[in-house]
C-alpha cells in the first residue's frame, strides 16, 4: 500500500473525524480522483504531437490516456466535430496516491521560486484545480526528448462537500499551500509556475 494512503488510513482520518466532530470514518473526506488534461491543437503534425504526448502522461502517470475530441465545430481554430483536440488521464485508487505524493513531495519543490499554492482554487464543490505551463517539471520528462513544452491542468477532486473541507484534507496530506503573506506573491496566478530548476535556458 501506498505510504500516504497508509498515512491517510491511520493518522490523517483520526484527526479528520475529530476536528468534524464524527464518528463514522466514512464522513471524513477523502480523495476520489485525479484528472490530468492537455489540450493539443496543432494544424501541422497533430497525430504525432498526441502521440508524444500521449507517451509522456503515460511515464508521468503510469497509466495511458484517452484522447479527448471536439463536441462541436469551431471554425476560428479550423476544428471539426469529432476532432482528437487533447489527452486526459483519469487516476484513481492506488494510483492517485501514488501520483499526489510524487506531485508534492518531489515535482512542486523542484520548481523554481516556488511560495506555494494558491488556496483560492477550489472550484466551491471541494475541487481543487493546478495549472502548470509545462511537462518538464516532472523528472520522468527529458528535455532532450521533446519536441515542443505543453501545459497541463490537474485537477484533484475529493468527497468533501465544502470547500474548507477539501482544502483542509489536502494540507493534511501535504499539498504546501502559499502562507498569507505569499499569496499575493509570483504564484497569484496558478498557471505561471515556472520550468523546473535543472531545464532552464
Amino acid at each position: 500500500m501506498n505510504r500516504l494512503r497508509q498515512k491517510y488510513q491511520k493518522e490523517i482520518i483520526p484527526v479528520l473525524k475529530k476536528e468534524l466532530g464524527v464518528k463514522n470514518e466514512l464522513a471524513a473526506p477523502r480523495l476520489k480522483a485525479i484528472f490530468l488534461n492537455t489540450g493539443i491543437n496543432e494544424p501541422q503534425g497533430q497525430k504525432e504531437a498526441l502521440k508524444e504526448m500521449s507517451e509522456q502522461l503515460a511515464v508521468i502517470t503510469g497509466q495511458r490516456p484517452v484522447i479527448t475530441r471536439a463536441k462541436q465545430a469551431i471554425a476560428d481554430f479550423k476544428i471539426k466535430e469529432g476532432d482528437p483536440i487533447g489527452l486526459k488521464v483519469t487516476l484513481r485508487g492506488q494510483r492517485m496516491y501514488d501520483f499526489f505524493e510524487k506531485l508534492v513531495t518531489i515535482v512542486l519543490p523542484r520548481v523554481r521560486d516556488f511560495q506555494g499554492t494558491k488556496k483560492t482554487a477550489f472550484d466551491g464543490h471541494g475541487n481543487y484545480s493546478l495549472g502548470v505551463t509545462e511537462q518538464l517539471i516532472f523528472p520522468e520528462v527529458s528535455y532532450d526528448k521533446i519536441s515542443k513544452t505543453r501545459g497541463l491542468e490537474i485537477t484533484i477532486t475529493t468527497t468533501a462537500k465544502e470547500d474548507k473541507l477539501a482544502m483542509r484534507l489536502l494540507e493534511l496530506l501535504g499539498m504546501p499551500f502559499a502562507k498569507p503573506e505569499l499569496a499575493k506573491g509570483k504564484l497569484s496566478d496558478e498557471r505561471r509556475i515556472p520550468r523546473r530548476k535543472d531545464n532552464l535556458s
